[in-house]
């Protein structure tokens, strides 16, 4: 019995891990797709059916022709071989053998010649009508074929055996390819819409936001937490309830704001207004709260300033709070789009911020998803980055607020 439960327990646990793997497989593979297509070349993105990893066509040297030829498969006999493309282009027949109508062959119209003669060429009766017939060399024969369409072919020739040529369609024609990556993608998009810049002032405007809003948060959590004054509850209640307000209703009246003191198109509008946040004031005071006031009190009886207790005894002890306050803000500011769109002129390209960059990226380079997906991996990085590192504050965070001193 104890060994079936093993057993049991043990497909349980394959399950469960198997279950939570597919799940995170389908999370994570569109941020796997992006990164793969931002190292393709632009032919390798619209290829269908679309692939994981980039890949390049292979390309080779022929004898007696210039420059570098692309290799494709070519059906040679019942086998397939790779051929180099050196002509493009060719008019060409699709011929089909009067006696085994389902076989058709696709040859250049300049290798083909009437069958009798121009003057006499010969006809049969072909799906109920009277088609012409042509003489058609097949692997060294001439067999007379009936024409069933018209369509053009490229020139495939051996690399190894030049005077060994084949016809087919390019378009329908597999390519040689080989794994490889183009990391010169990054460098393109970047001097393409100015990325490097775009992202100095995006971390620029990140870090100052985000170290404004620990300060402020610290000193007014403090504040609310700790010391006594008239109408501290009413004046937390009312800054609380100020997150309820949606955006969209204080845009036009900061905007108006912003055009008064003279910060439209500049990045102190995208700083300054963002640096106080109620939602980071109520996470600290929270935080304070569970603080012993016991330590607090023992401190002040050694003469120690409130400045000095904030700094030595709470900054210290609420670093899970911080973290987690600074990767929230970090994520947001950095990911900010609505309001850069609005204070910051989009031709104002030297205080563009990533979102509005790629705002504007997405319209350059519509027809080149590599740049597009390169640029989105700049912006997305960064805050993956922080994410993954911070983690594990927010599970420090979680598990130290229900304790209390």
């Amino acid at each position: 019995m104890r060994s079936k439960y093993r057993f049991l327990t043990l497909l349980g646990n394959l399950a469960t891990y198997a279950i939570l793997i597919g799940f995170a497989y389908i999370m994570l593979f569109p941020f796997i797709f992006m990164f793969s297509t931002s190292f393709k070349y632009q032919k390798d993105t619209f290829r269908y059916p679309p692939r994981l990893l980039p890949r390049e066509q292979v390309t080779t040297v022929v004898a007696g022709y210039e420059g570098e030829k692309p290799l494709y498969y070519v059906s040679v006999g019942d086998e397939k071989k790779p051929y180099a493309l050196v002509e493009t282009n060719i008019k060409a027949g699709v011929y089909a053998d009067p006696n085994r109508p389902e076989i058709t062959y696709t040859v250049p119209i300049s290798k083909v010649q009437p069958s009798g003669g121009a003057e006499n060429q010969k006809s049969i009766i072909f799906n109920g009508k009277e088609e012409a017939l042509w003489d058609v060399p097949i692997d060294g024969k001439t067999i007379p074929m009936v024409l069933t369409n018209q369509t053009a072919v490229g020139r495939f020739v051996d690399p190894e055996e030049p005077s060994r040529e084949a016809f087919q369609n390019v378009r329908l024609s597999e390519p040689v390819e080989k794994l490889t990556i183009r990391p010169q993608n990054y460098k393109e998009v970047t001097e393409l819409q100015g990325l490097d810049r775009s992202l100095s002032n995006t971390a620029l405007v990140t870090i100052l936001v985000m170290v404004g809003q620990l300060v402020t948060s610290v000193l007014g959590g403090y504040a609310l937490a700790r010391l006594r004054f008239p109408g501290r509850e009413q004046i937390f209640l009312i800054y609380l309830g100020t997150i309820m307000i949606p955006f969209v209703v204080l845009v036009t009246p900061l905007y108006q704001l912003m055009v008064f003191i003279g910060w439209v198109d500049k990045l102190a509008s995208l700083i300054i207004p963002w640096i106080f946040t109620a939602y980071g004031t109520f996470l600290m005071r929270q935080f304070f709260i569970t603080i012993p006031k016991e330590i607090e009190e023992a401190a002040l009886i050694d003469g120690a300033s409130r400045l000095q207790i904030l700094w030595t005894i709470f900054i210290p002890a609420s670093v899970p709070a911080l973290a987690t306050l600074a990767t929230f803000t970090f994520l947001y500011a950095w990911n900010s789009f609505f309001w850069p769109l609005v204070i910051i002129n989009t031709g104002n390209r030297a205080n563009h911020v990533l979102t509005l960059a790629l705002s504007i990226l997405r319209g350059r380079a519509a027809d080149n998803a590599n740049l597009v997906m390169a640029g989105a991996a700049i912006a997305i990085l960064p805050p993956m980055i922080i994410y993954i590192l911070a983690q594990r504050f927010f599970v420090e965070s979680a598990t130290s607020s229900g304790v209390k001193g």
